[in-house]
């Protein structure tokens, strides 16, 4: 603030020496002591604002020094914080790198589950036609030795009937038998019909043959397909896989609840530093507000100490222009 300067009125111009026998008029002398007690009241009043701006400046100093403490610390703790917010940064990128790693085991391990569970459907399948196979296994085994025991019997009889066949006794007999011994011929019929059986029961034999040799290749089938049936290493090994495949999953459920937490963590230490930002810019503002008081009240100091020492040169001019009177009025030479 700047105040107007005060004007000590208009200049009076006395002579430095009265003429002999002059008297000064009272009306003046007057005038210059009402001025001199006017520059007085100025002077103190002038000094009284200047001890209150020293006052305030020292004030303004104190809070400056206030709002720079306040600046430094606000300071120190932004970089405090945006380090805080680059380690927390580092740690949620090492969280998605991890969480990432884990998916891919995750969905390799699913990969793995599926494929374990195609083969249990696949040897679950193959059991269950094995134990349809072994239910029956029973009835082809009997079967079997019937069929061999029956092919023995017919091969004793074609033995038999052959070597009658290839040493006949007497082979146009059954012709004479048929006038004098009907009962005799009706036997070589029979005997000729059963040997048309015999090679019916023959080829019959040799279909049974294969169809015996078609069981067996079967039973070797079935047998392979039992050998081959899962252990209990493999489904321990089942079982292994199913339990690891629950710990990933909970470590994933944790390391997702994990970087949820992080995120929120920073979410938190970004809205710490845009307050922190918000009042370093506020103790900036103070700060420069203070400082350009503290300049405006320099300032008004150097104007008050210019007007005080005008108006002490002014009062030093006024009193050194005025005649001195001694006695009854003469003027002293």
């Amino acid at each position: 603030m700047h105040l107007p300067l005060l004007s000590p009125g208009p200049p009076v111009h006395l002579p430095l020496f009265s003429p002999p026998g002059s008297i000064a008029p009272p009306r003046l002398l007057e005038q210059h002591d009402d001025t001199v007690h006017k520059q007085d009241a100025e002077v103190r009043r002038l000094a009284a604002m200047i001890r209150r701006l020293d006052d305030e400046a020292l004030g303004q100093r104190k809070e400056y020094d206030q709002v720079v403490n306040e600046r430094d610390i606000l300071g120190t703790q932004l970089i405090r914080r945006n380090d805080e917010l680059a380690l927390l940064y580092e740690k949620l990128k090492i969280q998605a790198s991890t969480l990432r790693k884990g998916e891919a085991q995750y969905a390799g391990r699913l990969r793995d589950l599926r494929a374990m569970k195609l083969k249990a459907v696949d040897l679950e399948r193959e059991l269950r036609v094995a134990k349809t196979g072994n239910s029956a296994m029973g009835d082809l085994k009997r079967e079997v030795a019937r069929l061999q025991r029956e092919l023995l019997q017919e091969k004793t009889k074609v033995k038999a009937l052959s070597e009658e066949l290839e040493n006949p006794m007497n082979v146009h007999r059954w012709r004479k038998l048929e006038g004098s011994d009907p009962a005799t011929y009706e036997m070589i019929q029979k005997i000729q019909m059963l040997q048309r059986r015999l090679i019916a029961k023959t080829e019959e034999a040799v279909e049974k043959d294969l169809l015996l040799q078609e069981k067996e290749k079967l039973y070797a089938e079935m047998k392979a397909i039992l050998a081959r049936q899962p252990g209990p290493e493999v489904a321990e090994q089942l079982s292994v896989y199913q339990a690891s495949l629950k710990e990933k999953t909970r470590q994933m459920k944790a390391m997702a609840a994990e970087l949820n937490m992080y995120q929120a963590q920073v979410n938190e230490y970004k809205y710490e530093v845009e307050r922190l930002g918000r009042e370093l810019q506020d103790a900036k503002r103070k700060y420069f507000e203070a400082k350009r008081r503290d300049q405006m009240a320099r300032e008004l100091q150097e104007e008050e100490a210019a007007f005080t020492r005008l108006q002490t040169q002014q009062a030093q001019k006024a009193k050194s222009s005025t005649t001195r009177f001694t006695g009854g009025g003469f003027a002293i030479k």
